[in-house]
């Protein structure tokens, strides 16, 4: 597995990261086993968020792996915090203690990294500020980054957050291209010239923000897994062709599309299937050509100008 240098930050992770916002409905033998499947694959880095499963998805992790220092120096854990029942809250108080609460569940000392789940309406910059300052003091949280935030969202944070915002975890897939879509349809008079992320992706790069893209395999808002969907004939079509000429599955050309782009991202896997993750850590060793990225990104449905 290749590695990535986070940007701003003394992280070297793999080039690939897994999502465990399903892992609570898994056994702790099915869990073990998924974990230990990616460490095998050369995936150290993974995922939580405190909403996920309830928060039963940290729990059973650290459960499941009989978390030790020994083993979780050998990993970098990032979780997410903000969402509540019916709101979002970045407010001091709540960051703080859903940290401690996150803590407690995975088990360990400190996180890797903490990102803001989603925007809240509601934020105030200096009350998240003062809450980092805490976590960072304190060892707790090493690095912080944000999710789901466009341009001028982390302009407001960084005016008063005194850390480096190294992460922003993004939806994109090779069926949900919206940030790259705007990119190529500037000055057209047509729906995927409508830039309405703010330019995060340019701005990202510009910022040096390393951009984690989850749900790289839907289409849609979770409706569906586009691979072997008799919905994308011409896009599995395509996928396959470019898989079968370079000896892995179309899950590894799915991750390795994304890996392609020069923003040098890190795709989050959410599957709770062990050969899926064989399969997708396989992306790692497949550069695509330019020519076959924009074949799938047209496969797919979208046009160039």
């Amino acid at each position: 597995m290749n590695t990535i240098k986070i940007a701003r930050s003394n992280l070297d992770v793999s080039e690939i990261a897994l999502g465990c916002m399903r892992i609570a409905r898994l056994s702790n033998q099915d869990i073990a086993t998924l974990i230990h499947t990616a460490l095998d694959a050369g995936i150290t880095f993974f995922d939580h968020a405190d909403v996920y499963g309830g928060g039963k998805s940290e729990e059973k992790f650290a459960e499941a792996l009989t978390m030790t220092p020994r083993l979780r120096d050998t990993m970098i854990l990032q979780s997410k915090v903000g969402i509540r029942q019916g709101f979002f809250d970045f407010s001091k108080e709540h960051i703080l203690s859903a940290v401690e609460g996150s803590l407690k569940r995975l088990r360990t000392d400190h996180l890797d990294v903490l990102l803001l789940h989603r925007p809240d309406a509601l934020i105030e910059p200096e009350e998240v500020a003062e809450a980092f300052t805490i976590l960072h003091a304190s060892g707790k949280v090493t690095y912080f980054g944000v999710s789901n935030q466009n341009p001028m969202q982390i302009e407001l944070l960084t005016k008063c957050v005194k850390q480096p915002l190294i992460i922003n975890q993004l939806q994109l897939s090779i069926t949900n291209t919206g940030m790259i879509d705007a990119g190529l349809n500037v000055n057209m008079q047509i729906d995927s010239s409508i830039v309405r992320d703010g330019s995060i992706l340019d701005y990202c790069r510009l910022k040096e923000i390393t951009i984690q893209p989850w749900s790289p395999f839907q289409y849609g808002f979770f409706e569906g897994v586009f691979l072997d969907n008799d919905k994308f004939p011409e896009l599995n079509a395509q996928i396959n062709t470019i898989a079968a000429s370079r000896g892995v599955t179309n899950t590894a050309i799915a991750i390795a599309w994304l890996l392609r782009h020069p923003a040098r991202m890190q795709p989050i896997l959410g599957t709770t299937n062990p050969d899926r993750v064989k399969d997708a850590s396989k992306a790692s060793d497949v550069k695509l050509t330019r020519q076959e990225w924009y074949a799938i990104y047209l496969a797919a449905g979208n046009k160039l100008p």
